[in-house]
C-alpha cells in the first residue's frame, strides 16, 4: 500500500498544477518515506530506523515550511508591484 501511495504522490508531484500542490506531494513524498523507514525498521528489529525516521519526517516538515514561505512572500511581492505600478500610473 506504501508504494501505491508513492507513486500517485509521485504522480501528483509531475502533473500538480500549482506550486503549493507540488510542495504538499513533496511533503506527503517525505512522509511516505518515513513510512517505508519504520516498517523496515519493524521488520529488521532495529530501533535506530525510528530515530531516523522523526529526524527525516522533522526536515521534511521544516521544509514545507520553508517552502511556504517562500511561495507566501512571493506572492506579497507580486502584490506589492502591481500596487506600486497602479499608484505610479495614478499619478
Amino acid at each position: 500500500m506504501l508504494a501505491v501511495a508513492v507513486i500517485l504522490i509521485i504522480a501528483r508531484v509531475v502533473i500538480g498544477p500549482t506550486l503549493p500542490d507540488r510542495i504538499l506531494a513533496l511533503d506527503l513524498l517525505v512522509n511516505g518515506g518515513v513510512g517505508f523507514i519504520i516498517v523496515f525498521g519493524i521488520r529488521t528489529g532495529f530501533s535506530i530506523y525510528v530515530d531516523i525516521a522523526i529526524a527525516l519526517g522533522l526536515v521534511g516538515f521544516l521544509s514545507t515550511v520553508a517552502l511556504a514561505r517562500f511561495v507566501h512572500r512571493r506572492g506579497d511581492v507580486s502584490m506589492a508591484r502591481a500596487e506600486g505600478d497602479a499608484e505610479r500610473s495614478t499619478l
